[in-house]
């Protein structure tokens, strides 16, 4: 399976000025955990994840004061559509992470998160054990 089997196409995108506050508010309306922050200044493309923002709450900041652009973690591995999920998992697993941004071309078109991978392979693995559950019905009936 894919990245691009997995990966979720509703991309939260916003700005460095976005205080802590507002993008856990949309990240909380969008069932999402993690926003693509779109910072010119600091190179392009970045992430602000949940832990991020629990971090900054944790360590006494202000989410009212404090923006994406003091949070945000800008050195991003970045997935492509065509990764395997065990591609995925692999870089996820190395950098301790668990979000990537799927680019195509220099296009954010996804972001694959564990859960989004873990889905997938249970989906998968349910799929595979069906025929046995069948056929092992068929013998008991």
């Amino acid at each position: 399976m894919l990245v691009r089997d997995a990966m979720s196409t509703v991309v939260l995108t916003i700005g460095p000025a976005h205080t802590l506050r507002q993008a856990a508010r949309l990240m909380s309306a969008r069932g999402i955990g993690a926003a693509v922050v779109l910072d010119p200044e600091a190179g392009g493309l970045g992430i602000l994840t949940e832990r991020d923002i629990l971090n900054a709450l944790g360590a006494g900041h202000d989410p009212d004061r404090e923006t994406a652009h003091g949070h945000t973690t800008t050195d991003v591995v970045f997935a492509a559509p065509e990764w395997t999920l065990e591609e995925a998992a692999a870089a996820m697993s190395r950098g301790e992470f668990r979000h990537l941004i799927v680019l195509e071309g220099h296009e954010a078109v996804g972001v694959v998160s564990v859960r989004d991978i873990i889905r997938c392979w249970v989906r998968g693995a349910r799929r595979d054990t069906e025929p046995e559950r069948e056929r092992a019905g068929a013998l008991a009936g």
